[in-house]
């Protein structure tokens, strides 16, 4: 079973053909970075103009590279939540006007569930096990019961790692997209020079917040503090800066990571979201050994279609569809803990 996936949450403009919910025939993403790099970051009017200018071109080229027509297709499927409206609202009116042209099933799916299925695009994962959400938009732990059943376990109280990336790189000029600038210039530098604070949100080992993040606090030390945590010896340098910034949000995380694999007892944690892609993410997560560490390749972190497209699959096999009335929502309410995807993580 073929499905073409469109995807076009924020600033790539992407459609991939994925079959069985696994073998990624095509996948096309079309980047507006250079378009946005001069504002140091997103511009919600541009990114939804250039997703109308470029929707079209990328779906042909996406049936062009698998060597297949429409009448090859077996299902449409978009994302319809969460991300920018303007964004949102170009791709899913095209899958859901591409679908009822072609008499095909269509469906919608959160694009998060995209994020967290693409490492199953190259790799046989079962359930349950833990998840770990990072994006330029949120900061999610939970536990993964199948597809689309995320039980929350711990989420951001303020800023997601993603943002908390973009705003320091933004702030010392350092370039954008944030995340991967910082990656890039940490590689020379210490992550011993600066002593950043882990926000500690819980007063004990049975704390509300034990599985929470927080890097608000972090980020506003590193912007506007930064001279009162620099250690004796050394200097305060763009690349100091960033591998210590860098080293205090990848720990911020995989402490809070760490407690929700020893106290579930599940060994198995997978990653997905543009901030999977981080180097030292992956560096760290690797050094335990007793766990196994699951990553989609580089190329699945950020947004892409053939996400979309896998979901949709195992959506479709087990009968689901949705209405072409369904629309666009720029966001999802706030992730609880505790709570499972059905009100959370629901394509309507």
């Amino acid at each position: 079973m073929k499905i073409l996936g469109i995807e076009s949450s924020c600033d790539e403009t992407a459609c991939a053909i994925v079959e069985d919910g696994k073998n990624i025939i095509s996948n096309v993403v079309a980047t507006q970075i250079p378009f946005h790099q001069v504002y140091k970051g997103v511009v919600p009017e541009i990114a939804s103009r250039k997703h109308a200018e470029w929707i079209l071109p990328v779906v042909r080229q996406a049936l062009r590279e698998a060597e297949l027509s429409l009448d090859d297709i077996d299902a449409i499927a978009a994302t319809n939540r969460p991300g920018l409206m303007g964004s949102l609202l170009v791709g899913l009116t095209f899958g859901k006007t591409l679908a009822w042209a072609t008499g095909k099933p269509f469906l919608a799916v959160n694009h998060m569930l995209g994020h967290m299925y693409a490492a199953h695009l190259v790799n046989d994962i079962q359930y349950p096990y833990i998840g770990l959400l990072v994006s330029g938009g949120h900061s999610i732990i939970a536990k993964v019961n199948s597809f689309d059943d995320l039980e929350v376990l711990g989420t951001t109280i303020d800023d997601s790692v993603g943002e908390a990336f973009d705003k320091v790189s933004k702030f010392y000029g350092l370039g954008y997209p944030g995340g991967a600038v910082i990656d890039r210039i940490a590689k020379d530098g210490d992550p011993k020079s600066f002593s950043f604070p882990i926000a500690k949100l819980d007063k004990g080992d049975d704390g509300e917040h034990r599985y929470d993040v927080s890097f608000s606090g972090l980020k506003t030390a590193v912007i506007h503090q930064a001279d009162m945590f620099l250690k004796k010896g050394y200097e305060k340098t763009d690349a100091n800066i960033c591998a210590a910034f860098q080293e205090t949000a990848c720990r911020t995380l995989i402490t809070r990571l760490f407690r929700a694999v020893e106290d579930t007892g599940i060994r198995t944690v997978v990653a997905g979201g543009g901030v999977a892609a981080n180097s030292r993410l992956r560096a760290l997560l690797a050094e335990r050994t007793d766990i196994n560490c699951i990553f989609p390749p580089l190329k699945l972190c950020g947004d892409n279609g053939a996400m979309i497209a896998g979901v949709a699959y195992q959506f479709l096999k087990r009968g689901d569809r949705s209405p072409l009335d369904t629309t666009a929502c720029a966001r999802i309410p706030q992730f609880k803990r505790g709570l499972a995807n059905l009100e959370h993580f629901g394509r309507r």
